[in-house]
C-alpha cells in the first residue's frame, strides 16, 4: 500500500531554504509530508533529478474579460496552468460590467467557475456613484481585495475614484482586514501632459512616456499610502514602474503603516529603449521606463522593497495595439504563460535566491490577498499546487505554444533556460509541458481568510 497519492523528488524550494535532494508528498490534495533524502513511496511517484519543485505561482493581477471575444477564464486559466500558475487573481473590470455589486461578484465567480482550470479569486471594486455601499456585500460574496484607480480611463468601465470617496471606501475595507490596492496615476498631470505632447505631434513611441511621467505617478502613490495612514486600511499599489515609488513604500513602512507595493513582469524585464522594436506592443500603464530606472527597480527587489511580483495579463488584439499613434494603443500586454520561466531566468541572472523569487511569486500574494490558510508555498498543510521547472533552453514563440489567447507577447523570441514540464493543481496534473489535462470547471473560487495578521508583516 502506497504511503502517499504523490510524490515529487528534486531541488525542492521552500520560502526560506532550498532542499537539493528533497520531496514532496501529496495526500488528498494536500502536501502531507516535505523531506530531503531517500522519497517514500507514493500511488503516483517522479523523481525529477535537478528540476525545481516549486510552490504553484499566484498572479495577484489580470484581466480575463477586458475584451468580450478574444479571452475569458478558459483562456486565461489555460495559459496560467502552461505557465505554472495555480491561482490566478482577477480584477474587477470586465468589458460592459464593472464588478461593484455582491450580485455581480457572485455572477463572476459562478460563470467563472464553469470555465477555470486553475484556482481564482476575484477583486472587486465601486463605481463612483455608489461609494462605500456595497463593500460589506462585496466581502461577505468573496472578495479577495478591492481595486480602485486615480485615474479614469472609462468612466464606467474603468473609474476614477476621486480622493473622499477613496478614504471612505479605505476606511469601510479597514474593518475587514482586506487590501486595497490603487492604480497609480494622478490624473490631472496626465491629462495636462499629454495634451502637450499631441500639441508638439509627437506620435512615436516616446510619445507615451513623456505623457505619463514619473512624477504623475509617485503623487498617486503619496496620496494611497497616506489615505491609507488616516484610516488603518491596508494600501497597496497595484503596478509602480520607478524605484522612487518603492523608496514611499518603505518609507510608509518604517513609520508603521502596513503599504505595500506591486512589480509587474515587463517592468522587471523591458525597458522604454525596447519600445524602439516593440512599439504599440510595449505600451502599458503605467509606461516602461528607461533602462536605469529597470535597474534600480532590481535593486529594491534584492533587498526586499517589493511585496510581489505578477504580470497584469491582459490580451488584446493585435488591431489594437499596432497604431503608429502610441497614445492610440490599448495599455497591457499578456503574460501569464512566461511568468515563473522568464522571473526565475532574470532572478537567476541577478543572483536572486530561488526562495525570494518563490516568495514573490506565491508566499506573498497568499498574504497579501488574504489566501495563505490554503494556498503560497510548499507547506505541510497547504494545497498542493507545484510547478516543475526543468532546464530546456528554448526561444518563446507565443504562436506556437498554443495557450496564448492573443498570440503575440513583448516576450517573443526570448530565449529561456527553463520549461514548465508539469502544473499540479491539488495534487492533479493539470499541465504536462505539452497539454493541458485539466477540464474546464477543474478551477475553484478561492475565498479569502478576511482577517490576515500575515499580510500586515509581509
Amino acid at each position: 500500500m502506497s504511503d502517499f497519492d504523490l510524490v515529487l523528488s528534486g531541488t525542492v524550494v521552500l520560502p526560506s531554504r532550498v532542499i537539493p535532494q528533497g520531496y514532496v508528498a501529496v495526500s488528498d490534495g494536500r502536501i502531507a509530508r516535505i523531506g530531503e533524502g531517500p522519497p517514500p513511496s507514493a500511488r503516483d511517484r517522479h523523481a525529477l533529478g535537478s528540476a525545481y519543485i516549486l510552490p504553484g505561482g499566484i498572479d495577484g493581477q489580470v484581466h480575463s474579460r477586458s475584451t468580450k471575444g478574444m479571452e475569458d477564464f478558459d483562456a486565461s486559466t489555460r495559459s496560467a496552468a502552461a505557465g505554472g500558475v495555480t491561482t490566478i487573481v482577477d480584477m474587477p473590470y470586465d468589458a460592459g460590467r464593472l464588478i461593484c455589486t455582491a450580485e455581480r461578484l457572485g455572477l463572476k465567480a459562478r460563470e467563472a467557475q464553469q470555465q477555470a482550470h486553475v484556482d481564482f479569486a476575484l477583486y472587486a471594486t465601486v463605481h463612483p456613484d455608489d461609494g462605500s455601499k456595497h463593500i460589506d456585500a462585496l466581502v461577505e460574496a468573496g472578495a479577495c481585495a478591492f481595486k480602485f484607480s486615480t485615474f479614469g480611463t472609462d468612466p464606467e468601465r474603468f473609474p476614477r475614484i476621486p480622493p473622499h470617496t477613496l478614504h471612505d471606501c479605505f476606511a469601510r475595507i479597514a474593518r475587514h482586514g482586506l487590501m486595497a490596492g490603487v492604480h497609480n496615476e494622478n490624473e490631472e498631470v496626465i491629462r495636462a501632459t499629454e495634451a502637450r505632447v499631441r500639441a508638439t505631434g509627437v506620435q512615436g513611441y516616446r510619445a507615451h512616456g513623456l505623457s505619463r511621467p514619473t512624477y504623475s505617478e509617485t503623487l498617486a502613490i503619496a496620496q494611497v499610502y497616506e489615505t491609507g495612514a488616516a484610516t488603518g486600511c491596508r494600501a497597496h499599489i497595484v503596478h509602480c514602474s520607478t524605484g522612487r515609488g518603492y523608496e514611499l513604500c518603505a518609507a510608509y513602512r518604517a513609520m508603521g503603516h502596513p503599504a505595500t507595493i506591486e512589480a509587474c513582469l515587463h517592468y522587471l524585464v523591458l525597458s522604454e529603449e525596447d519600445l524602439v522594436r516593440l512599439g504599440g506592443l510595449g505600451k502599458v500603464n503605467p509606461p516602461l521606463r528607461d533602462a536605469a530606472e529597470k535597474q534600480r527597480l532590481w535593486r529594491h527587489l534584492a533587498v526586499g522593497n517589493i511585496t510581489i511580483v505578477s504580470t497584469d495579463h491582459v490580451s488584446w488584439p493585435l488591431e489594437r495595439k499596432s497604431n503608429p499613434d502610441m497614445l492610440a494603443n490599448a495599455s497591457g500586454v499578456p503574460g501569464l504563460e512566461v511568468l515563473y520561466p522568464l522571473f526565475i531566468k532574470e532572478c537567476l541572472d541577478r543572483e536572486v535566491s530561488l526562495s525570494w523569487a518563490a516568495r514573490l511569486l506565491a508566499h506573498n500574494p497568499a498574504s497579501l490577498f488574504c489566501l495563505e490558510h490554503c494556498k503560497g508555498a510548499l507547506a505541510v498543510g497547504l494545497d498542493a499546487d507545484i510547478c516543475v521547472l526543468v532546464p530546456g533552453p528554448h526561444e518563446y514563440d507565443p504562436q506556437a505554444s498554443g495557450y496564448n489567447a492573443a498570440r503575440w507577447s513583448p516576450y517573443t523570441g526570448v530565449r529561456l533556460p527553463y520549461k514548465v514540464q508539469a502544473t499540479y493543481l491539488r495534487g492533479e496534473l493539470v499541465f504536462d509541458g505539452t497539454r493541458i489535462h485539466a477540464s474546464p470547471g477543474t478551477g475553484r473560487f478561492v475565498r479569502p481568510l478576511a482577517t490576515s495578521p500575515a499580510a500586515s508583516g509581509l
